[in-house]
């Protein structure tokens, strides 16, 4: 009996765990589906009237950043910073904030919008946000119930549904687990169970199981690896790691490091102005290049990969430019895709330099790679993403190469871990607008400034 119990106790515990972790997989599902139709809808009305980015880009990053402020003010920006910040805090209401299901079905809705309006912004990040806010509230309300006494760990479900999230919106389980270990766990006693394995890996085959065993960016033909590639390996890590480098440092300073001294509080003083102004310089730098730095980017790295006619020589600086400015706005938005899309289109460039030495493809690979790598110095996770989700198993050693180098070169320029960073500011941000509370009983208004 007593042995029945307990068998029984632990089915009915690892069973809610992957229920969760499966509501984590339908949503995110859900998302990616609501992403390419605002996607699709940007990309008709951009093709149709190509004037109309000039009025509709900075007017809707004017409402959109508005809306942030006042519905959901911790969903602007990446969202990983958000979950890394409440895996490393207690249990409480500060890092319910940080993962608020409320809030991050406003994620949902605001990131959509910013797809739909032209920034140059990915849902993967936003995903893990989501995923996170899923399972710590599924989690909450299993233990809450008369007669169950789970024992749920809240980083637990936190990684769990942050992993998950990322599992199933790229369609890779794999690149999920190398994400929590990685990324998730640097600086944070965390204790990896089969449990919390478990639920990433289940959100990522339940994806799987609905999709298919398809990949994210199908490549219709091989790429081939020569000895010479070690020279596509050396140019990749060098470049990239210098732009990702800097890319990660310019956006942890901030849209106020570059306006003139006495213009340097305009971002806090008029957040809304700023949104605006930076929805200009995206529609402006879109027009420029044809539209191409709109949304995700998906299709111009799915263009590259398989060797048709690309976006044009200028598109990955145009992307990294567009990428940081959306990202100065305020708005709700990730960088995972938008940052393959910059290395993809900065190994096009790279590709040039070697005509006939290597598969321009593999170059594009790399490059992608190695960007990613650069910009979050997370070079296993970068890797393993580029490696499932092209499945270019066969180049994994390269791959690995290329994101370890990128990273080592990526520090000379950005010390500082660019979503580790940015997870500190949000726990000072949680701490601080809920201790006025306890004290006054009223509670403060969050911090609007874009800079994270």
């Amino acid at each position: 009996m007593r042995h029945t119990a307990r068998l029984s106790r632990h089915s009915l515990r690892f069973a809610v765990f992957l229920s969760g972790a499966a509501f984590v997989a339908l949503i995110s599902l859900a998302f990616a589906w609501l992403a390419e139709l605002m996607l699709n809808w940007n990309q008709r009305l951009m093709h149709a009237y190509w004037w109309s980015a000039i009025l509709l880009v900075p007017a809707s990053f004017a409402a959109l950043r508005w809306l942030t402020i006042r519905k959901a003010p911790q969903t602007r920006g990446s969202g990983i910073p958000q979950v890394i910040a409440a895996m490393s805090m207690s249990a409480g209401a500060p890092q319910t904030l940080l993962v608020s299901l409320r809030q991050s079905l406003w994620k949902i809705v605001l990131t959509a919008g910013g797809l739909l309006a032209g920034a140059s912004i990915g849902r993967e990040g936003s995903s893990v946000q989501v995923g996170a806010a899923v399972m710590l509230a599924w989690g909450r309300l299993w233990q809450g119930r008369r007669g169950f006494s789970l024992g749920f760990r809240p980083e637990a479900l936190i990684a769990a549904g942050a992993a998950g999230g990322l599992a199933a919106a790229f369609n890779t389980p794999l690149a999920g687990l190398v994400f929590a270990i990685e990324e998730l766990s640097r600086g944070t006693a965390m204790r990896w169970d089969r449990l919390v394995l478990s639920g990433v890996l289940a959100a990522g085959f339940l994806s799987l199981a609905i999709l298919g065993n398809h990949s994210y960016f199908s490549v219709t033909e091989s790429i081939l690896a020569l000895h010479t590639s070690w020279t596509a390996v050396a140019l990749c890590a060098l470049i990239n790691g210098v732009l990702g480098g800097l890319f990660a440092k310019a956006l942890l300073a901030g849209p106020a490091s570059w306006l003139p001294a006495r213009w340097r509080t305009l971002p806090i003083r008029r957040p809304i102005a700023v949104a605006a102004s930076c929805g200009l310089l995206v529609a402006l730098l879109g027009m420029a290049v044809g539209g191409s730095t709109y949304g995700t980017g998906y299709g111009q790295v799915a263009a590259l990969l398989n060797g048709r006619p690309g976006p044009g020589s200028g598109f990955g600086l145009a992307k990294w430019a567009a990428t940081v400015v959306s990202y100065f706005a305020g708005i709700p938005g990730g960088l995972f895709t938008p940052s393959l899309a910059i290395g993809a289109g900065i190994g096009d460039n790279i590709a040039q330099l070697l005509p006939g030495a290597v598969d321009p493809r593999l170059v594009v690979l790399l490059s992608m790679g190695a960007f990613l790598a650069a910009a979050t110095q997370a070079p296993i996770t970068a890797s393993v993403i580029v490696m499932e989700m092209t499945r270019t198993h066969d180049l994994t050693l390269l791959l690995m190469a290329t994101t370890l180098a990128a990273s080592v070169v990526s520090r000379q320029f950005c010390p500082r871990p660019f979503y580790h960073t940015v997870g500190r500011h949000f726990r000072r941000e949680a701490a601080a607008s809920l201790e006025p509370v306890r004290e006054t009983g009223r509670k403060p208004k969050t911090s609007d400034s874009p800079v994270e």
